[in-house]
């Protein structure tokens, strides 16, 4: 079995540009999306220079950037300034500032303009709604919701994914990204749920080694992996 043989499309997620560089020429990733939790973990300094330099190698795929600012009117600058980048740019706007104030309003305008938008930071329904209500249907536009992190409050996270998807499909050009992955058979629910993608970080989208693994080898290979180990403590309990 082989990942290519799903249908969903794999968004690599992360900051560090020789990871993202590596993923992009392996071809195992579709897209690629950044965010400034990330950036920060990345140590990067200079945000347009990274971009540059991210999209001076991948332009072919879809590449998502986030706007930094918490006041409306710096967004639609900074949006401005990163779409104007290069086409293969999305730009990452959040579903409110940090005051809980909608960004809905801009999201239509910007969009409305033509540019390609990765909403983000959505947890619920009537977000997903608002969104969708907002875009412009002739402009490619994702609808990101935090999948992983809604299941860490005990939310039934497929269900909820589902009726996104049939919202995110009642407009042209909306895709449905499961955002926040935890583990790689996320990719597995995605796909069966009808999400259009998903995002995954290098360190899960290494297992994808296993998908398709026969579970009896994998047993004995874990049996072997924990004898080795053992063996090599030098410990005696007899």
């Amino acid at each position: 079995m082989n990942l290519k043989d799903l249908k969903i499309k794999l968004f690599a997620d992360g900051a560090n540009l020789q990871d993202m560089i590596s993923v992009y020429k392996e071809g195992t990733a579709d897209g690629f999306t950044t965010n400034p939790s990330l950036m920060k973990q990345a140590g990067v300094k200079d945000y347009k220079l990274f971009a540059k330099e991210v999209l001076a190698v991948i332009a072919d795929a879809p590449v998502s950037f986030e706007v930094f600012s918490d006041d409306f009117s710096m967004m639609e600058k900074e949006a401005t300034i990163l779409a104007n980048l290069a086409r293969n740019v999305y730009v990452k706007i959040p579903i409110t500032n940090t005051k809980g104030e909608s960004s809905i309003p801009l999201i239509k305008k910007l969009s409305m303009q033509g540019y390609h938008l990765n909403v983000t930071a959505i947890f619920t329904l009537d977000q997903v709604q608002s969104v969708v209500d907002a875009l412009n249907p002739k402009a490619a536009s994702i609808v990101s919701v935090f999948a992983g992190r809604i299941a860490d409050t005990g939310v039934d996270t497929r269900t909820l994914m589902k009726q996104a998807v049939e919202i995110c499909h009642g407009k042209s050009n909306v895709e449905l990204l499961w955002a926040s992955c935890r583990e790689f058979y996320n990719i597995i629910e995605a796909e069966e749920v009808g999400c259009d993608i998903i995002t995954v970080q290098n360190s899960i989208l290494a297992k994808s080694q296993n998908y398709g693994k026969d579970l009896k080898e994998y047993s004995l290979e874990t049996v072997q992996s924990f004898y080795k180990d053992a063996s090599g403590l030098g410990f005696s309990i007899v």
